[in-house]
């Protein structure tokens, strides 16, 4: 299994559905090799030799990249380069396989690592997290110009689309987007990132104490990073005219990121009441979404992101849910479950509006938080949810020694 951003042992930040199917594949009987970057994406930082991952489900294998200062820079097109031919390297010394599983993007390591899968005989899974180039296209959308420094990133992700046997897809427009460029001749499924339900209850249930919050306020909240995808100045514009009216309600802003300079000017500009609390421990972080009162899926209208990692953990926490996004799959999910309501990213007014209509309709929020909830628990769940990926693993692992 490959994941270039895997959370690995005590890490505060990082990706954890990779970690988390890993573990539910050990439960099931397989031997499982995780294979991830000694850099750290997150912290931007390598990974000590003395590091210790600290699990027994599952072997950490590292492959070296030289790193990169910042999500959007050509240090990074370099590094994912090396890590794809360290990729190569690794399994031209390892190819004992069953199954190859993973995560795209990284385009390059993705298609390394497909025709490694080809060249020994062994079935390939590809895990859509993210979809490359489109998500660069928010932050640089030149005609003519972002096609051509794009061009390799979608050649790349056809070439490794054409070699996977199964597609899963953490949406379906994620899932989809392997079928593009080539017949749905091949299993697709959709597991959204979910959560561990568990530990997040565990979690508000550990560090409840540590939140105060005064009586009277009514918190709205966004966690997740502050980047260019994300359309917090709206929220932050929107919250300002809503405290003219309703000073109790308050603004908390979890998470970091490249925008977080902006967004305080932006806080300063309006006089928005808002707290930037930072990356906060993922079990810290649960108590306080479950604190809230309404949370905010804020993307800004360009945006390639479906349905996100956060949405998981926003509906744990049993919460109302503003959705300011415009994917498709998503919004119609908002509506047809019933747990919270849709707005127009980038327009302040309409989300000024649809805040203090929940802010003024306690039953509402009630009624919402309790199908978010009941969402959480039928759908996001990651130890139910992921046992289609299993069954998925399952068959083709079994279909695979049945041809050699």
């Amino acid at each position: 299994m490959f994941s270039i951003d895997a959370k690995l042992g005590d890490e505060v930040r990082g990706a954890t559905r990779y970690t988390f199917l890993a573990q539910l594949l050990h439960e099931h009987g397989y031997e499982v090799d995780f294979i991830t970057s000694r850099f750290q994406h997150w912290d931007k930082r390598h990974r000590d030799a003395s590091f210790d991952p600290a699990t027994d489900a599952y072997a950490v294998r590292f492959i070296d990249e030289p790193g990169y200062p910042a999500n959007m820079c050509p240090q990074r097109i370099w590094s994912h380069r090396i890590a794809a031919k360290n990729l190569t390297a690794y399994f031209e010394q390892h190819h004992d396989y069953d199954l190859i599983y993973c995560q795209i993007p990284p385009n390059d390591a993705t298609l390394a690592a497909g025709r490694a899968a080809k060249r020994y005989g062994i079935p390939f899974v590809i895990d859509v997290n993210d979809l490359w180039p489109e998500a660069f296209r928010v932050a640089l959308d030149v005609p003519v110009l972002s096609d051509v420094l794009f061009a390799p990133f979608y050649r790349q992700a056809k070439q490794a689309y054409a070699l996977a046997d199964a597609v899963v897809g953490t949406s379906d427009e994620y899932a989809s987007r392997a079928f593009r460029d080539r017949r749905q001749d091949i299993p697709k499924v959709v597991v959204y990132v979910g959560n561990d339900i568990d530990e997040f209850d565990e979690g508000a249930r550990e560090f409840a104490g540590q939140i105060e919050k005064p009586a009277g306020e009514l918190w709205v909240t966004y966690a997740g990073t502050l980047s260019a995808c994300y359309d917090i100045d709206t929220l932050i514009r929107a919250m300002a005219e809503v405290q003219r009216t309703h000073p109790e309600a308050k603004l908390k802003l979890l998470g970091d990121g490249g925008e977080r300079a902006h967004l305080f000017e932006a806080a300063s500009e309006t006089g928005c009441d808002v707290e930037f609390l930072g990356y906060q421990p993922y079990r810290k972080m649960a108590a306080y979404l479950c604190a809230s009162d309404i949370l905010v899926n804020s993307l800004v209208g360009k945006a390639a992101q479906s349905i996100v990692t956060k949405i998981g953990d926003y509906l744990a926490a049993g919460k109302p849910l503003i959705n300011a996004a415009v994917g498709a799959e998503f919004r119609h999910k908002v509506e047809e479950d019933g747990f919270g309501v849709n707005v127009q990213p980038g327009d302040a007014s309409a989300l000024s509006a649809a805040l203090v209509r929940l802010i003024e309709d306690a039953a509402a929020r009630e009624r919402m938080g309790k199908r978010a909830r009941g969402i959480a628990e039928q759908q996001f769940a990651r130890r139910v949810a992921y046992q289609s990926t299993v069954q998925l693993i399952d068959d083709l692992v079994r279909e695979g020694k049945q041809g050699r």
